[in-house]
């Protein structure tokens, strides 16, 4: 099966090919939406046989396999739990910061927005003012024509 992971930007994060079974795991530094795309490389779609995908997605610092690291680095449990918290607090962190990203977004949406708005109530102002002068100006002309003034 070959696998093809995508970010926002459309830039090709992982493209590799697997085997019938596989974990994969990818790192971006793009927030937003991200595309997987699955092939499988079989030949033989209408054969009978059964291609299932199961598809488990973790995000964050629930991704890691904490029993795993700590066997790796042979840590203690204190220094496990160490490096769970400093995991946790450096997600805090970018959480933060993509609501931050959002939040200026917004806001910049917001004053463009409120922007338009005025414009579009001074030029309505501005129209009222002017239709209403030519009215005044028609119907000073039309008396004048009928000599009612």
């Amino acid at each position: 099966m070959h696998v093809e992971v995508r970010d926002p930007d459309d830039k090709t994060i992982l493209s590799r090919v697997y085997k019938s079974e596989g974990r994969i795991s990818f790192t971006s530094q793009t927030p937003g939406e991200h595309i997987i795309c699955l092939y499988s490389n079989s030949s033989n779609w209408f054969s009978g046989t059964q291609l299932r995908v199961h598809l488990d997605i973790q995000v964050g610092e629930h991704a890691i396999d904490y029993a795993n690291v700590a066997q790796k680095e042979t840590l203690s449990e204190l220094q496990l739990r160490i490096r769970q918290l400093l995991d946790q607090v450096e997600q805090i962190t970018k959480e933060q910061n993509y609501q931050r990203y959002r939040e200026e977004r917004f806001r910049q949406t917001s004053e463009s927005t409120n922007q338009r708005v005025l414009w579009w109530s001074i030029t309505q102002t501005c129209i009222l003012l002017a239709m209403g002068a030519w009215q005044m100006r028609h119907l000073k002309s039309f008396f004048e024509a009928k000599k009612l003034v």
